[in-house]
């Protein structure tokens, strides 16, 4: 008997109990630096040194942080499951806790590619994305195409280019899971919309969400507690 298809819909909250901060919860501030110098595509041209830093301080942490235990239950969820996991997470901690399937939407930290290669809806133009680990990169290097690497990351005000395949995934899921999404940025917040009329849904946040669609169970608590949790009701 095939496996039923389960989707992962994860963000910040799922990384943040390994001690990965998030700029939603800092006013405006992610690690001291405002937000709009260091993740919109318009501060680029005006200060590369300064978002190239950023994203080595941050490439640097996650050397040093470990998946924590919802990582590693969603990972265990692929036993019995169809697991796809769709993150707004730029980090590898999925990947790390033994998640095989994972479609990074906001791009990826220990990737890079060059200025010159840029993204669209359908993805990117030239080819020359590639893994870095958790190195630096520095102003002057360049990329195959002669443009400056930079970060691969979906900066705001970029396109979305793996959004048509999460909207895929979701159509054809049996069961969703979202959780540690505050269900605030979008392309990524519609994306449970897309589900199929008799897919259950699960929402695990500690907070109160307003959110209007009576498929969706909210179980209240954190990522890792919240885990504990649905693996007991879907047994």
């Amino acid at each position: 008997m095939a496996k039923k298809k389960l989707v992962v819909l994860s963000g910040a909250g799922v990384s943040a109990e390994s001690g990965i901060s998030t700029f939603r919860d800092s006013n405006g501030l992610w690690e001291n630096y405002r937000v709009e110098d260091v993740a919109d595509i318009s501060a680029w041209p005006r200060n590369p040194g300064l978002m190239l830093e950023f994203y080595n301080i941050r490439r640097r942490e996650l050397r040093n942080v470990k998946p924590n235990a919802a990582h590693i239950a969603i990972a265990e969820l692929e036993k019995d499951y169809d697991v796809t996991v769709i993150t707004q997470n730029v980090d590898n901690l999925h990947e790390r806790a033994g998640s095989t399937r994972v479609l990074h939407l906001h791009g990826e930290l220990t990737k890079v590619r060059s200025e010159k290669c840029y993204n669209d809806a359908d993805g990117y133009s030239t080819q020359g994305v590639f893994d870095i680990g958790y190195e630096d990169i520095q102003l002057g290097d360049k990329g195959a195409d002669g443009g400056q690497l930079r970060p691969h990351i979906v900066w705001f005000g970029e396109a979305v280019p793996n959004i048509t395949k999460a909207i895929d995934y979701v159509e054809a899921a049996d069961m969703v899971l979202i959780i540690g999404t505050s269900l605030k940025v979008y392309p990524a917040a519609g994306l449970y919309a897309y589900a199929k009329r008799d897919a259950r849904i699960w929402l695990i946040d500690p907070a109160d969400v307003n959110i209007g669609d009576k498929r969706v169970k909210h179980i209240k608590a954190v990522a890792t507690e919240g885990m504990e949790i649905f693996k007991d009701e879907i047994k």
